[in-house]
């Protein structure tokens, strides 16, 4: 079984599930899961989980991301981007200077309210499903932060513009909110995601090229093993006498460990670590805890 982190390039068109769904029949590998949705209108980086990596999902889905995207002003739909049934349409008169005003204004800390057309849960029901059947239901404001924002290209009535962001920020309602403060209403016209966290586009693989390259024999040579996900958290490798327990989920004490004074005096109380047995397998995440000097498993990545 493969275990690790492909960098997919998701093209139009395709779900986040279709992608996982190709995946599967590419790899022949059932355990695959996704680290976050892309419309199917945008496009861009979607790292994919394999194998034991799929407990990285909700970790990546957490990370900050980056898109490129084009608002198109005058314009408002259903959907907050346009392959929406259009509610209105407006002339834009606002100048470029006042609308990089506003654009700017977005950065920093706020709360934006989800879109219907979203995969988010209500009592659990998706948010699309129920803006398909008509129903539109309170959805509470979440806390969100654009660390950046900066305009590429103004050629009204569109702007394309460069996004840095914390997780669960909607770009579609960015535009749909830059839109309603510049007084003319805005939609998405088109999105890229061009990183989540270090995963970049320039390394993202279409499905088409995932498959010349299994047929070559290289699959390894994408694979992100899980261990390089954590590469900021120092490493520990534990004897080989006590390489059972660890294959068991076992803590460890620091005692266990050659040098054990060398390695604990670099690690405060309550740090993540790397641990690998003395082959240098990676087992998982361990919480160091001064008080007993003992490690605690936090996220095991046992191989399969």
């Amino acid at each position: 079984m493969m275990n690790g982190i492909i960098n997919v390039y998701k093209e139009k068109g395709y779900t986040s599930h279709d992608v996982v769904a190709k995946l599967r029949g590419i790899l022949k590998q059932k355990k695959i899961g996704h680290t976050g949705t892309l419309d199917p209108q945008a496009e861009g980086v979607l790292p994919v989980c394999i194998g034991n990596a799929t407990k990285l999902c909700d970790l990546l889905t957490d990370k900050t991301k980056e898109y490129e995207a084009v608002l198109l002003l005058g314009v408002t739909t259903d959907t907050q981007d346009t392959t929406g049934a259009v509610l209105s349409e407006k002339t834009v008169q606002v100048e470029a200077d006042k609308l990089r005003t506003i654009m700017e204004g977005f950065i920093g800390k706020s709360q934006q309210i989800p879109p219907m057309y979203s995969a988010l849960k209500v009592n659990g029901k998706k948010l699309y499903e129920l803006a398909r059947e008509g129903k539109e239901v309170e959805r509470k404001p979440r806390d969100i932060e654009i660390f950046s924002l900066e305009i590429l290209e103004m050629q009204l009535p569109r702007v394309r513009f460069r996004v840095h962001c914390s997780k669960g920020t909607y770009i579609r309602t960015l535009c749909q909110d830059i839109g309603e403060k510049a007084g003319c209403g805005g939609c998405m016209e088109a999105l890229l995601r061009t990183r989540v966290d270090r995963f970049s586009l320039t390394e993202a693989h279409k499905l088409s090229e995932i498959e010349q390259i299994r047929d070559a024999d290289k699959l390894s040579e994408i694979l992100i093993p899980v261990d390089q996900m954590f590469l900021s958290y120092p490493k520990v490798t534990a004897p080989a006498k006590y390489q059972l327990a660890l294959a068991n989920g076992n803590s460890f004490t620091a005692q266990m460990l050659a040098g054990a004074e060398d390695v604990t005096a670099q690690i405060h109380d309550g740090a993540l670590v790397r641990v690998y047995s003395a082959e240098d397998v990676f087992y998982g995440i361990y919480q160091y805890t001064r008080a007993e000097e003992r490690f605690i498993p936090y996220k095991m990545f046992l191989p399969q």
